[in-house]
């Protein structure tokens, strides 16, 4: 039986990934198969070969070797399927696993070693460089504000989140307080109305009020015992005997007064800042949070029923599996499936399997269902490409093999 060939024309030898192997001899380019992967462009190809020194023509044929970097590990379902240099669960080694997710820190596989890095979210500060005692700075500390070594040194503008996801800075922001680790704006703030810790009576001292009013008595240019309307109310009448009599929920007063939504929009509340907005133009559709919820004041979001997989064709309606393999899509309104990266369904039983094929891995459907390496010679299959290497040096006098 003949090897398989394939002649390149190249300055340096190794093991490579093909699109697959056939039993003739093939050269890239200039006689292409009648199936298989072309590599580089035909014309650029033949140039290349006819300029090419004879020495410079390499053979390759299938290869049981694993390229740099894969193994086979005792779990290994195929040859050469364990990626030393990225799997978590075999970092630089088989067997070698990295630490798990923590509050503070997560490790990776990078290079076949265990890299740490901190979370954003809570942010985590890694600042001592020592790994052993993981992100041991917090983002609040005056040593620390933010980020590593930013140093807060005035007593009175310590380190601060101004209650921005993220961003910390010494001191707070002009006209604000510092009360507690937080920036609050004393003006407006009914639990710290003035200075820190002065909390506003929201009945302004008379007791209970008029549930009808739809208002609370807070604080109101740092003042307290001012009549504040509670959301999604507001006083249009300016008239504060009938309280806050104006609901803001609807197309005619949306948010504010007198703000009229446009037409094909609605008034709603968003799901992003739980104020109320004109939302959902021509091909959208508003979907609550809580499909539970109706009314005006429900929060949600505008969905295009056409295309958004988590709400297909109507709101709730989700297009998804149990089975890891398969991600749910949604076309024209109905659910749909397909693979995952890596994965098939070559024996077309998806509700039964799932895309039961690893096409990364496995050497009878390498890249694709029914796309065979070479068995008789062990070839594996990496990345979705059967294994090739040079073929052996032929006898002198010999033609390929």
């Amino acid at each position: 039986m003949r090897a398989s060939v394939i002649v390149v024309s190249v300055v340096a030898a190794s093991i490579l990934l093909v699109g697959g192997c056939s039993t003739t001899e093939e050269r890239l380019g200039t006689q292409p198969p009648a199936t298989g992967p072309s590599f580089i462009e035909q014309d650029a190809a033949a140039e290349a070969e006819a300029s090419a020194p004879a020495d410079t023509l390499v053979s390759y044929c299938p290869s049981n070797q694993c390229p740099t970097g894969w193994t086979n590990c005792p779990n290994s379902e195929f040859p050469c399927d364990v990626n030393l240099l990225t799997d978590r669960n075999n970092c630089g080694a088989c067997g070698v696993v990295c630490p798990e997710l923590t509050f503070r820190e997560r490790y990776e596989c990078v290079d076949g070693q265990c890299v740490m890095s901190c979370r954003v979210s809570p942010l985590t500060l890694d600042c001592d460089g020592i790994p052993d005692n993981g992100c041991e700075a917090s983002p609040l500390s005056n040593d620390h504000c933010g980020s590593c070594a930013v140093k807060c040194t005035d007593p009175d503008k310590p380190c601060v989140d101004p209650g921005w996801k993220g961003i910390y800075s010494c001191g707070c922001p002009d006209g604000q307080l510092k009360c507690g680790d937080s920036c609050i704006d004393p003006s407006n703030d009914d639990s710290n109305c003035g200075a820190c810790g002065v909390e506003c009576d929201w009945a302004g001292g008379k007791g209970d009020l008029d549930p009808n009013l739809n208002a609370y008595y807070g604080c109101v240019a740092a003042k307290c015992d001012q009549l504040k309307c509670y959301p999604g109310w507001d006083n249009c009448d300016g008239d504060e005997t009938n309280g806050c009599e104006t609901p803001t929920t609807t197309n005619d007063n949306c948010q504010t007064c007198g703000h009229k939504c446009d037409s094909g929009t609605q008034c709603r509340s968003s799901v992003s800042n739980n104020l109320s907005m004109c939302m959902c133009g021509t091909g959208k559709s508003f979907c609550p949070l809580d499909v539970t919820c109706t009314g005006p004041n429900c929060s949600g979001d505008c969905y295009d029923f056409s295309t958004d997989p988590k709400n297909c064709g109507a709101c709730g309606v989700a297009c998804g599996s149990r089975d890891s393999t398969i991600i749910g899509m949604c076309v024209n309104g109905n659910c749909r499936a397909k693979c995952v990266d890596g994965r098939a369904d070559c024996n077309g039983n998806e509700q039964a399997d799932g895309c039961e094929v690893d096409t990364n891995s496995d050497p009878r459907n390498c890249g694709g269902c029914g796309i065979v390496c070479n068995a008789v010679a062990g070839q594996a299959c990496v990345g979705g490409r059967c294994v090739v290497e040079p073929c052996p040096a032929p006898d002198a006098g010999s033609g390929p093999q």
